[in-house]
């Protein structure tokens, strides 16, 4: 198997909470404990001739709004050579808990905006992984009225900028047909540590690395 990931490459995960996993926000090079690290850690022993530099810049509570914010100081200006996102879950949920919804349109355009500028200005190779959510608690259930127009806006995306896509949103769904949804995430939401290697597995296989 011969990776999509070049030799040298830098390599930058963005995202929300289940990106963050806790990255030491003083160490430049830290991963934190979630799939960034697990994908990170596997592709360097796989591959560790390649020499890849990972960095991970995700911020919990994040939305596609927020990544836009601070996209100049946490990703344009690190000049990575890819660029991994996902976000969207947090749009969902403000409006559930805060009846602070984002509508799908202002989602895609501000994600549309960061990879615009990816592409304008790094010309990086994009990774976009679909945000997802699983029927635990019971409420979570009606969330997908709201997540997945989101979802199909990260498809179209993936589409218009020639990105790879992890199908995570399915991949979530199969699994918990294996085992119930709260073993892969106990609110739906924030995987866990066996949620966070699927994220990382497929995240491997999709950039062809495993």
């Amino acid at each position: 198997m011969c990776s999509l990931i070049e030799d040298k490459a830098v390599v930058l995960f963005q995202g929300d909470s289940i990106t963050d996993a806790g990255w030491v926000r003083e160490d430049p090079s830290s991963l934190g404990t979630g799939y960034a690290m697990m994908a990170a850690s596997w592709f360097e022993a796989m591959y560790p001739a390649k020499g890849v530099k990972f960095l991970n810049r995700g911020l919990s509570g994040n939305r596609a709004s927020d990544l836009e914010a601070r996209w100049q100081k946490d990703c344009l200006d690190l000049k990575p050579s890819w660029v991994s996102i996902m976000i969207g879950i947090n749009d969902t949920w403000r409006r559930y808990d805060s009846n602070d919804p984002t509508t799908t349109e202002a989602y895609e355009k501000s994600y549309r905006n960061i990879l615009t500028q990816v592409k304008s200005r790094l010309n990086a190779g994009l990774i976009l992984i679909e945000p997802f959510v699983l029927p635990v608690p019971e409420d979570r259930k009606q969330w997908r009225i709201d997540l997945d127009p989101r979802i199909h806006a990260v498809r179209r995306l993936a589409v218009e900028f020639k990105a790879i896509l992890v199908p995570l949103d399915g991949i979530f769904s199969a699994a918990a047909a294996q085992r119930s949804p709260s073993f892969w995430a106990g609110d739906g939401v924030h995987p866990s540590l066996p949620g966070h290697a699927l994220i990382a597995q497929s995240w491997l296989k999709a950039v062809k690395a495993l």
